[in-house]
C-alpha cells in the first residue's frame, strides 16, 4: 500500500509517548514493506534540525517537515476566547506552508491510506478530500476533549475550571465534526473505541494499541537502586504535572515519614521552574534524561499518579517491558490489559498509593513478581510487529 502519514510533530527523538507511538508506527509500516511517505509539522516546542536526523530515521520513509510555531500566546488565547468559537488548541496547528506542501504531495502521488496522527491535523481533512481519493484514517492517540474535561473536573479554582470547560466544549465540537469526515478511526484503547461508538460517525473503528520493539528493552539490574521510586514523563503535559503535584502533596509526606531514606526521582522533558527549584527532602528533580531505558533500569518502582488524561501511557508499557514494578491510578493505566496486583498495582486514593508502595518495599519478592509478570504482558500484548500486522490487515480488507 501507499501510505501518507501526517504527524503534528517530527517523531524524533523518541523521548515521550507521542513521539514513540508515531515512530513505532512508521517503523512498523516500513518493516512490513509498505510504501511510506511522512509529512510532519516541525513545531518550535519539539524543534528538530532535519539535517541532524539519523540515517536510520531517514530510510524509513520519504520525509518532509514544515516549520511552525504552535506556542500558546496569552494575547491570542484571550482574543480567541472572546471573539471566536473555534478551539484555540486546534487552530494553532494551521500552517499555510504545510497546506501547500500537503497539496503538492497529494497532486504528485496517489495514496491508498492517509493516516492522520492525532486530532490536530484534522484541520486539513477538507484539503485531503479535495485533492485525493485515498481512504482517510484518524489515529486517535486519545480523546482530546476528555483530557480537558477531566482537568476541568479536578480543578479547584472556579475561574480556571470554567475556562477549562470552555476549552473542553470547543474541542469536543471540533472532534465530533472531525470523526464524521474520516473513513477509519484507529483507537489506541478499547475505552476510546467505545466512546467513539457513542458519537455520530460512520467511520469503521479499529483498536490498535501502541506497541514497542521489545528487543530494544533489555533489563539490566546491575545498577538498580532499591527501593528508589520514580516518575518519568513529559513535564509540559498538564496531566503529568497535575499528578506530580498531587503525589508530592498527598502521598510523599506520608511515605517519607515511614521511609525517611527513600528517594523519589522525577524525570522528564521541559520540567517547570518550580519543580527544578523544589527543595524537598528525598525528592530528586532529575529533568530530561539522556536515555530513558538506562534511567528506568537504574530505579525500582515506577509511579504514575495521573488524575486526568486519555488514551494510553506508553511509558507504562515501556516500564512493563523492562520488568518494573508499577503503581498507577486507574486513569493512568487506562487502555492497558492489566490485572491489579498481578502485573501492576492500582491506587486511586492517597492512602491506597502509600499502602501499595509500602507493600512493594516490604515484600521484595512480591514486587519482583509483579515486574516479571509485567514483562510477560508486554511480550504477549504490545509487540509492535504483531500490532502493525493486524492494522495493515484491517486496511487491506477495507480498501
Amino acid at each position: 500500500m501507499r501510505i501518507l502519514q501526517l504527524c503534528n510533530r517530527v517523531p524524533w527523538p523518541p523521548n515521550d509517548g507521542g513521539a514513540i507511538a508515531m515512530l513505532n508506527m512508521t517503523k512498523g509500516f516500513y518493516n512490513s514493506g509498505q510504501e511510506l511517505h511522512l509529512l510532519c509539522l516541525n513545531t518550535r516546542k519539539h524543534q528538530v534540525n532535519v539535517q541532524d536526523l539519523p540515517e536510520m530515521f531517514k530510510k524509513l520513509a520519504s520525509f518532509k517537515a514544515i516549520n511552525i510555531n504552535t506556542d500558546i500566546k496569552a494575547l491570542d488565547a484571550a482574543f480567541n476566547l472572546v471573539f471566536s468559537r473555534k478551539s484555540y488548541h486546534i487552530s494553532r496547528f494551521y500552517s499555510g506552508d504545510f497546506e501547500r506542501e500537503l497539496v503538492k504531495t497529494l497532486q504528485s502521488k496517489e495514496f491508498d491510506i492517509i493516516q492522520i496522527e492525532g486530532l490536530h491535523l484534522c484541520l486539513y481533512i477538507n484539503i485531503i478530500r479535495k485533492y485525493s481519493k485515498a481512504k482517510v484514517s484518524l489515529r486517535a492517540h486519545n480523546l482530546e476533549y476528555l483530557i480537558w474535561e477531566r482537568l476541568a473536573d479536578s480543578e479547584r479554582n472556579p475561574l480556571k475550571s470554567k475556562y477549562l470547560e470552555i476549552l473542553t466544549k470547543r474541542l469536543l465540537n471540533f472532534e465530533a465534526k472531525a470523526i464524521k469526515k474520516v473513513d477509519f478511526l484507529i483507537a489506541i484503547t478499547e475505552a476510546d473505541a467505545e466512546l467513539f461508538q457513542t458519537m455520530d460517525t460512520d467511520a469503521s473503528i479499529f483498536v490498535s494499541p501502541a506497541g514497542l520493539d521489545l528487543e530494544d528493552y533489555v533489563t539490566d539490574k546491575s545498577k538498580k537502586e532499591w527501593p528508589g521510586i520514580f516518575h518519568l514523563g513529559a513535564l509540559n503535559w498538564m496531566p503529568n504535572v497535575q499528578g506530580i503535584e498531587w503525589f508530592l502533596k498527598e502521598i510523599w509526606p506520608k511515605l517519607h515519614t515511614v521511609f525517611p531514606k527513600l528517594k523519589f526521582y522525577i524525570a522528564g522533558r521541559n520540567m517547570p521552574e518550580w519543580l527544578k527549584k523544589l527543595d524537598r527532602v528525598g525528592v530528586v528533580p532529575v529533568g530530561e534524561v539522556e536515555n530513558a531505558v538506562d534511567f528506568m533500569n537504574s530505579k525500582s518502582i515506577m509511579v504514575v499518579p495521573l488524575l486526568s488524561g486519555s488514551g494510553m501511557r506508553i511509558k507504562i508499557i515501556e516500564g512493563m517491558a523492562l520488568g518494573k514494578t508499577i503503581i498507577s491510578t486507574t486513569i493512568g493505566a487506562e487502555g492497558i490489559d492489566y490485572e491489579d496486583e498481578t502485573n501492576i498495582l492500582i491506587a486511586d486514593e492517597p492512602e491506597e498509593f502509600v499502602n501499595a508502595i509500602k507493600k512493594c518495599i516490604n515484600n521484595v519478592e512480591f514486587a519482583n513478581r509483579v515486574g516479571k509478570n509485567a514483562r510477560q504482558l508486554a511480550e504477549a500484548e504490545y509487540s509492535n510487529k504483531s500490532l502493525i500486522g493486524k492494522l495493515i490487515g484491517f486496511y487491506e480488507e477495507k480498501i
